[in-house]
């Protein structure tokens, strides 16, 4: 195992996890100090991979301790702590080692599976669903409403995210397309990027050459950008006109596209909400194709 997974040290988010338990220690209760002492003496790995009523169990008190603990401690919950424990092990742990750490975990318990499958779809949701407010929405609709044609991109596992998209908004009746190559063939597809088009990326964690390439001929063409992320914040700020928190699978039980497929719903209802009659017209007319063609 790569020693950074397990070390006391070598991972920031346990040193970050460490800094907030000191500053707050005073103010915590016996149960919330019992949860601390398991916390602060779990490792990475673990913590990945632990659910509430586990570390609970292990702090002698219960899974709502450790959720009201780790708010206290200025996280949102114990996905938010994952996130950041995750980061360095999803970016510098091959896949290969992270799939063997998962299964030697797990283990082929089908009840656990399920059960931790569930549990981190369920906490994915939640911090997805708090990490973004209405005015991010609203902020997002409006761009793509006002557009004359989107542009959906998304690399690797994001371009789930992106077809599902670029599939819905087409029957709100919005003109959209799906950005589906990358490379030298990419330059193709937005070359007829204009000054009111809107160009949606998909990007967890990771900048390629492409995404890069992406936001400056966006720029370039005075076209607007939303980004869908999970790390990429600070990083690309600048150079977008709004962002949507996606929060990343931490171990790779649940799909890397989970969130960003949740968040491009909500968008898709959003602009259904404001504009019924295109929605309604739309549908309408899809309905009558599919009829012709016998479906």
């Amino acid at each position: 195992m790569e020693p950074f997974v397990t070390s006391d040290t070598d991972n920031p988010a346990l040193s970050g996890l460490r800094a907030r338990i000191a500053r707050t220690w005073n103010d915590l209760s016996k149960s919330e100090r019992a949860v601390c002492r398991v916390l602060s003496s779990t490792s990475a790995e673990h913590i990945l991979y632990a659910s509430a009523a586990e570390l609970g169990t292990q702090s002698g008190t219960s899974n709502a301790s450790v959720v009201r603990t780790l708010q206290k401690l200025g996280y949102s919950g114990l996905s938010h702590l994952k996130q950041e424990v995750a980061a360095p092990f999803s970016s510098s742990v091959s896949p290969e080692v992270r799939l063997k750490t998962r299964i030697e975990h797990i283990g082929q318990d089908l009840a656990r599976i399920q059960q931790e499958t569930w549990d981190e779809a369920a906490s994915l949701i939640e911090l997805a669903r708090t990490s973004n407010d209405d005015d991010a929405y609203s902020a997002a609709i409006t761009l793509l409403m006002r557009a004359e044609s989107i542009y959906c991109y998304g690399l690797g596992a994001s371009g789930i995210a992106a077809e599902n998209l670029a599939l819905r908004l087409r029957r709100t009746g919005l003109t959209t397309r799906r950005l589906s190559t990358d490379g030298f063939r990419l330059a193709d597809e937005v070359m007829n990027l204009g000054a009111k088009d809107i160009l949606v990326i998909f990007a967890p964690g990771r900048v390629t050459r492409d995404i890069d390439v992406l936001l400056d001929h966006a720029q370039l063409m005075g076209a607007g950008v939303i980004l869908v992320t999970d790390e990429l914040h600070d990083r690309l700020s600048s150079r977008v006109d709004t962002i949507l928190t996606a929060p990343h699978t931490p171990t790779g039980l649940t799909s890397e596209s989970l969130s960003a497929i949740l968040i491009s719903d909500v968008l898709v209802q959003g602009i259904s909400a404001v504009a019924p009659d295109a929605a309604l017209r739309s549908s309408q007319l899809l309905n009558d194709v599919r009829a012709r063609l016998g479906y």
